[in-house]
């Protein structure tokens, strides 16, 4: 009985410092003397209740966080392990044929172990530091799923080699577009900033000129990957390094929508991007934005991936300097 009362005295003393302390801040907010409520036994048990809660569903989170970052972690480890395979085995870009199953030299074993992506080795078991880096875009972009990962990377490898891609930086195409395709300057995190400039097409002979046959669109779509080649280069691909590019399109005084020679060139030009340079646009900064891109854009954006919307950022005239600065 002595111990019982021990504790209910020590307890009644903690609610009615607890009391104290309340009515004390309530005083300093302006509340006068004796408005603030008692500490009760229920008012203890519902915020202990409350804090329980908010513990569980911090650790529920912290969980789901852990079990994500290992489910990663497994995708990365079993594409490292198919990637490396398909190296050794020469079947990278495509399966072999039967016809050409033959005993390979030691020397064409290490050209095709010296197969690599934006100047980074892809042979996992070379041990180079950027390898990992690349691999994680293409999974990022096929939220892990390794087999998706793996087509993107063979598609892209082919695409390449068929559109002598590593030699585009070199090639000369003078379209008279130098003042509107162009890269300058660095992000806040040393990102490339690549602009496109397309009030350029505004003028009726620069838009016959570069939009108005095939062959010409075509030089246009390899002028737009080869700004792309240029921004990688300038890529680190290394932790605390930059491993991405900002893309600014200004559609001041573009052609509208009517314009199908236009259309179908940004349409064309985005499309390759997309399938062959996965997560290596960080934003795309779309300023001086008309009205009707607005409307495009909302109709669009609901058929497509959201992470590929969050990376799209839109700015009205008026809003440009702020947008570009942060």
């Amino acid at each position: 009985m002595i111990e019982s009362s021990g504790r209910s005295s020590n307890q009644q003393q903690l609610i009615e410092e607890r009391h104290k302390d309340n009515e004390s801040r309530m005083i300093k907010k302006g509340q006068p003397e004796g408005n603030a409520k008692k500490v009760t036994f229920q008012d203890r048990e519902i915020y202990m209740e409350n804090l329980n809660q908010s513990a569980v569903q911090e650790n529920e989170e912290t969980a789901a966080s852990i079990e994500l970052e290992l489910r990663k972690l497994k995708a990365l480890n079993k594409f490292r392990s198919m990637v490396e395979g398909e190296i050794i085995d020469n079947c990278l870009l495509e399966k072999p044929r039967k016809s050409f199953l033959r005993r390979e030299s030691e020397r064409e074993k290490q050209q095709h172990r010296e197969i690599s992506l934006w100047g980074v080795p892809l042979l996992p078991s070379k041990g180079h530091a950027s390898t990992d880096v690349v691999l994680l875009k293409f999974l990022t972009a096929k939220d892990f799923k390794v087999n998706e990962a793996f087509k993107m990377l063979r598609n892209t490898l082919k695409w390449r080699k068929e559109c002598r891609i590593d030699t585009i930086p070199e090639e000369n195409l003078h379209l008279g577009l130098e003042k509107f395709v162009y890269i300058n300057g660095v992000g806040k995190q040393g990102q490339p900033v690549y602009y496109i400039l397309y009030g350029a097409f505004n003028d009726k002979e620069l838009y016959r000129k570069v939009l108005g046959t095939e062959e010409s669109r075509e030089k246009f779509l390899r002028l737009r990957i080869q700004f792309m080649e240029k921004s990688i280069k300038q890529l680190s691909f290394k932790a605390g390094g930059a491993d991405s590019i900002l893309l600014i399109t200004d559609l001041k005084h573009s052609p509208g929508p009517e314009r199908e020679e236009f259309r179908s060139v940004h349409k064309n030009a985005s499309t390759l991007i997309q399938a062959n340079y996965p997560e290596l646009i960080q934003k795309h900064i779309l300023i001086n934005v008309p009205f009707w891109y607005y409307t495009s854009r909302f109709l669009k954006s609901r058929l497509k991936h959201q992470r590929g919307n969050k990376k799209v950022v839109l700015a009205r005239p008026s809003e440009v300097t702020k947008t570009l600065l942060k």
